[in-house]
């Protein structure tokens, strides 16, 4: 499958996801979604586990509209900054987004939040039912006071917490995004697939498409066409994106210097290795390495 082909539903369908969302709502008390990118055309419902005030508000027209106009705002920041994004909606609880990018797309969204960022006030709690005041009776009010006064307050050292495990798994994901994309597949031409495991093996060494055609028995022009039909990379574009995915190992190995990398990796120079890496990994190896770092247990 080609990188291009790697879309939401290819990540929405990981194990991971589901293990994922369980283990980070035990860890923080909070719900996460991943959900596709751009703007939301409906309200995104966070599913069972979603903070009750939120649903409750969302009953009303006024508080459907007013958090769906949130979550767009929320999308979209995200989807131009390309970095995660808090929020505050009309009611006070902050939002966190963060976009999973692969190869500088936006395919995916991780939604979580829905919390006081500061404890709430009842002239706070007034202000939102007088502006979802109509189409409410007394019993929804009741339900919703509770709802509010019970919605956790974050403070500044656990909200920065959630949002650096929101970067760990979006970084996961976009990880995983790349290594399918260069992944031998049954379902692939067997020239494609052959050739893709001839790179795996040789990715340290000089490579060119003579080597490959004459591995897979094809002719050039035919095997080209097929490789790009099949992949939407050409078999250059493969060969930098294995070899990027092998420097990505060799750097959470602090012991390796970034020059040793490179050759260990298959480049020809530290100056081709920074350009290659840093466009397909979206940044440089060296913040790379960094975050990895950050992610360790200190």
């Amino acid at each position: 499958m080609g990188l291009n082909q790697i879309a939401f539903d290819d990540l929405a369908r990981l194990p991971a996801i589901q293990n994922y969302e369980t283990s980070y709502r035990k860890v923080t008390g909070m719900t996460l979604k991943i959900v596709p990118p751009g703007e939301s055309s409906k309200r995104q419902n966070l599913g069972e586990f979603e903070n009750p005030f939120c649903s409750l508000i969302t009953r009303t027209a006024a508080g459907c509209e007013a958090c769906l106009e949130s979550e767009r705002r929320a999308q979209r920041s995200a989807g131009k900054k390309r970095i995660a994004q808090q929020i505050s909606c009309f009611a006070g609880l902050t939002d966190i987004v963060v976009p999973v990018l692969v190869d500088g797309r936006h395919v995916a969204t991780l939604m979580s939040g829905q919390v006081f960022r500061r404890p709430p006030t009842e002239r706070d709690f007034q202000m939102v039912m007088k502006m979802l005041q109509a189409g409410a009776d007394a019993d929804w009010e009741q339900k919703t006071r509770k709802a509010y006064f019970e919605t956790p307050v974050i403070t500044p050292d656990r909200f920065e917490a959630m949002v650096h495990l929101l970067n760990v798994f979006a970084q996961y994901l976009a990880d995983y995004a790349n290594r399918h994309a260069i992944s031998a597949s049954a379902d692939e031409p067997k020239p494609v697939a052959h050739a893709k495991q001839f790179v795996l093996a040789h990715a340290e060494e000089p490579i060119t498409l003579a080597q490959v055609v004459r591995h897979v028995n094809v002719d050039r022009f035919y095997f080209c066409r097929l490789f790009k039909k099949a992949t939407n990379m050409t078999l250059t574009e493969y060969v930098a994106r294995v070899r990027v995915e092998k420097a990505k190992t060799l750097l959470s190995n602090p012991s390796l210097r970034i020059s040793e990398i490179v050759f260990a990796a298959g480049f020809g120079s530290i100056p081709q290795f920074n350009s290659v890496f840093k466009r397909i990994a979206g940044m440089p190896a060296t913040e790379y390495r960094e975050s990895l770092r950050s992610q360790m247990p200190q």
